[in-house]
């Protein structure tokens, strides 16, 4: 709490006092062009680095995870020294002599930046400016492509209709009108309740003797097999799918933490840059003899 004996203070103390503390936009933006800068041309060394040391002709270049995981720290650490060179280079420019001002014109920097680049990715002016960035962009979200890709073939080669439908009809010389009505009833049979399923199964395998040209009791057996085949495929294709959505799931959730540190690293960094770059007040009072208050 302020002391009432304190004298107030002058209008030429709160002149001087607001410029100070004073918002200089100009050199904010001079920060985040810097900091562009320095970003592309880390993530271009990095990537020319990572391609170099790929050699399709031998078995000595690094596996694709390994890869993507170097490209992603190098994105970060690209990142955290931008930041600080934007940040120091906005509050050296501001011509502030308070380390706290410094810091937050640092820190808005940096922020200035992150909503740039974000707006880069996630629009059409990104494919032809930040191209760089959406390079490095996909190869790390390219990880939960790589496993919805992966899977997919899976379950498309573990569709259980499809397959029940080529054992009814790999007959060879039965008519397809016999084909067609045990195939239907099979169908019928594994999709129905289990309420009407003796009558589908009795259904089935008359249908199966008909197109087989054989005896009831052994397409019964044939039916059971199916059956039993069916749900064996079912279970099977739930179990890839579950995987497959908790793989996908983790890549998205370590995927999203990392996003999280990268940038609250990104934020301390422009923090410490802007606070480093503040001018040293006598140095500020020589260069520009205005600052000096008056007698």
């Amino acid at each position: 709490m302020a002391n009432l004996s304190d004298p107030a203070p002058t209008a030429q103390e709160d002149a001087h006092t607001i410029m100070l503390n004073r918002v200089s936009w100009g050199a904010i933006f001079a920060g985040v062009v810097v900091g562009l800068v320095v970003q592309v041309l880390l993530t271009m060394l990095g990537v020319g680095i990572g391609a170099a040391t790929m050699d399709p002709a031998s078995n000595g270049s690094p596996a694709a995870s390994s890869f993507s995981v170097a490209s992603g720290i190098w994105y970060v650490v690209s990142g955290i020294i931008a930041a600080y060179v934007g940040g120091y280079i906005a509050a050296r420019m501001s011509g502030k002599t308070v380390a706290t001002t410094g810091a937050l014109h640092g820190l808005t920097t940096w922020a200035f930046t992150t909503l740039l680049v974000l707006y880069l990715l996630t629009s059409t002016v990104g494919s032809i400016v930040g191209g760089t960035f959406s390079g490095v962009a996909s190869a790390v979200g390219g990880i939960g492509q790589t496993v919805a890709q992966t899977a997919a073939p899976m379950l498309q080669d573990a569709n259980p209709l499809d397959a029940l439908e080529n054992q009814v009809r790999a007959t060879g010389n039965d008519p397809e009108a016999l084909n067609a009505a045990a195939t239907n009833a099979v169908r019928a049979l594994v999709t129905g309740d289990e309420a009407g399923a003796d009558q589908a199964r009795q259904q089935a395998a008359q249908a199966l003797a008909n197109a087989r040209g054989i005896p009831l009791d052994q397409a019964q057996q044939q039916v059971s097999q199916m059956e039993e085949q069916y749900r064996q495929t079912v279970d099977q294709a739930k179990q890839t799918a579950t995987e497959a959505a908790d793989q996908a799931a983790s890549v998205v959730s370590t995927g999203a933490l990392l996003a999280f540190v990268a940038l609250l690293l990104g934020a301390i960094a422009g923090w410490l840059g802007g606070r480093s770059g503040v001018v040293h007040p006598v140095f500020a009072d020589r260069v520009v003899p205005t600052r000096r208050p008056l007698v």
